[in-house]
Formats: structure tokens, sequence, C-alpha cells
């Protein structure tokens, strides 16, 4: 190989092992860019809460009650105090006689405005009785509510003092109907009950029918009409603030608990009675426990962890997927890397030869030159 051969090779092969180191480098700062892209997939994983499936026993829940009489109570809560007392707050449930509302019934009206009558089926109604025969002393009034109260077929049917006593009934279910309701005027009927055989009055608000609309061809009201009958209902009272002990069994379920008897005293300050013998005063229960799942919101809970295990289950296979298409595009690089590390070796092996021989040539020149 001649000097010039020698060094147009020299040239173009250190050309070629700068273009390889440069390459390398390349690839190195995209496999740096993959690693970090990698480190980030990898943080995201670890930082990714796990949904846990919900424990029936955080829907499950023992509720307390004692019974003291006609009266249910249940506890709605026992906090501990300090001085081995506990803060007591329950609700006490009692049934009491009342008017209360029991169906819907269609109504049809017949005659001309004003003097409509209105009917159920057959049953005709009435204007309830609200005044107690004989209290105003006015006998022809006594006569007229008489009178009204024979034209229905239930009442019909009674003895004299039978049908004053139905209607001194009657006067009282209105006080109760306009005490409960604040409407003064009711219609009444008389209807038969399956299970008693007994006949029992039936209410109806007097508004609510006349106001009502009411079809041209049939006259049926086009909406139903809300019915009313003598019943009890469950008044409740909330008890704040009582202070009471409490007795549990092995298991830390109560079995027992003794309200206190307390005072205020002239300081203010809350006080416990006591007994000649310096014992409490107060009242002792038995307490019935019932545990009861809330299997809806159990339910709601489930769906819930199953829709948010369903998506983190998506969210890992989406980030597994692209650290898999990372992996082999790192891969690929590498193995273009280690093909310029071998191609840069064979360079550098040329590189050397070429020295060489440029060495000799020159060495040839100057031994030429000093001959």
């Amino acid at each position: 190989m001649g000097m010039s051969a020698s060094q147009a090779r020299f040239l173009s092969l250190t050309a070629r092992k700068t273009n390889v180191e440069y390459e390398g480098q390349q690839i190195n700062q995209q496999r740096t860019t993959l690693s970090n892209e990698t480190a980030s997939y990898y943080s995201r994983l670890t930082n990714m809460s796990v949904p846990t499936p919900p424990s029936s026993a955080d829907y499950t829940k023992t509720t307390y009650t004692f019974t003291d009489g006609s009266e249910k109570n249940t506890i709605n809560s026992l906090i501990a105090t300090k001085d081995g007392y506990y803060i007591l707050n329950y609700t006490r449930s009692t049934q009491v006689d009342s008017v209360v509302s029991n169906g819907n019934v269609i109504v049809t009206r017949k005659g001309q405005d004003p003097n409509y009558e209105y009917s159920i089926g057959s049953s005709k109604l009435r204007t309830l009785n609200d005044t107690i025969l004989g209290a105003e002393n006015n006998e022809e009034l006594d006569k007229t509510i008489i009178a009204a109260a024979k034209a229905d077929p239930y009442l019909s049917t009674l003895e004299d003092e039978q049908l004053k006593d139905a209607l001194a009934v009657e006067a009282q279910y209105a006080k109760m109907l306009k005490e409960k309701y604040k409407d003064t005027d009711w219609l009444v009927r008389y209807q038969k009950n399956s299970s008693t055989g007994a006949y029992e009055p039936v209410f109806y608000n007097t508004k609510q029918v006349k106001e009502a609309d009411y079809s041209s061809d049939s006259m049926s009201s086009l909406s139903t009409i809300k019915s009313y009958t003598y019943g009890q209902t469950m008044d409740t009272q909330e008890i704040r603030n009582a202070r009471a002990t409490v007795e549990k069994d092995s298991s830390g379920r109560y079995m027992k608990i003794f309200i206190c008897d307390t005072y205020v005293d002239e300081n203010g300050i809350l006080q416990f009675r006591k007994d000649e013998n310096g014992n409490l005063v107060g009242i002792e229960h038995n307490l019935d426990a019932t545990t009861v799942s809330d299997d809806n919101a159990y339910n709601d809970a489930m769906n819930q962890y199953n829709y948010d295990k369903s998506k983190y289950d998506q969210e890992i296979q989406a980030i597994n997927s692209k650290i898999s298409i990372i992996q082999t595009q790192d891969k690929d690089l590498e193995l273009r890397l280690k093909q310029l590390d071998t191609e840069e070796n064979a360079i550098s092996t040329e590189l050397e030869s070429v020295k060489k021989v440029i060495s000799k040539n020159v060495e040839s020149s100057f031994k030429t030159f000093n001959a």
C-alpha cells in the first residue's frame, strides 16, 4: 500500500470510528431515557393502592334494647367516662292511639254543585259528627245528627243507646283528626273488618274529596284520595346524657344496664342520687342484643370493590405492557450497541495495522533520502 493510499485509509477508518462512537453515545442516551421511563412506571406500580374487599363485620351492627312496661327503648350510644360511668343516649318508643293513613281510594261524585254526594263503591260518605250529643242542650241539633247517622247502613242497625255511643266515639275521632291533621271537616263511612267481623269507621278529608278532579263520564276521581282509620302509631322521644352503669358477659357483650337517678345541685353540678346506705338510686334493665346486617350497603361496597379491582388490574396490565415494550426496545439497543462495539474493535485493529504501514512507509522514505 502506498503512502497516500495508507493515509486515505487511515482517515476513512478514523471517521468511521468517530461515527461508531457517536452512534454508541446516542444509543446510551436512548437507553438512559428508557431506563428513566421504566423507573417511572415501577414507581407508579409501588404507589398504587391495592383495593381491599369489604368485611361483612363492618356492615354488621349490634343494637341493644330494653323494655320498661309498654315502652321499648333502643340504645343509640354508650360513652365511657373517667369516673366509671357511661353517658347514655337512647330512644324511647311508645305506641299511642291515633288516627293514621291506611290507603288510597277512588271516590265517585253524583248530583249537582253544590249538593254533590260522594261515595266509595256503594257506600255513601257522610259528614263526620264532631259534636257530643246533649253537650249544647240543643235537642234539635241532636235530632239532626241522629237522623244523618241513621242514613248510614251500619249505624241504622244500632239501638238508640248504641247509636249514641257510636256518635260519641265519632266526636272523639273528629277531635283526634283535627288535632293531628289541622283540618276541621271530615267525611266518614263504616266498613267491615274482614279479620274481626266488626264494622270500623274510615275517614276522608272533606277538602281533598271536594277539590279532586273528576271524570265527566264516570264521575270518578282521576286521582286517589287518602283514607284514614283508627289505630296505633309509634311515638318516639330521645333521651340524652343520662348516666348509667353496665354489666357485661365474658365475651364483652352488654347484659344489663343500670340507669342512675341524677340531679343538678345548687352549683350546677350533676350529682348521683343515693339511698341511706350510700347505694345508687336508679332502675336496672336486662338488655336484648340484636345483630343486624346492612346487606344493601355491603353489596354496594362489594360492587365498588369489584369495580376498583377491575380498574386496578387493567392499570397494572397496561403498565406491565408498556414496561415490556420498553424492555424490548432496550434489548434491541443493547444488541446494536454490542454490534457497534465489535465494529469499533475491528476498526481499531485495522487502524493499528494502517498506522504500522504508514510508519514503515515513513521510515522507508527517510532511509531513501538519507542515502
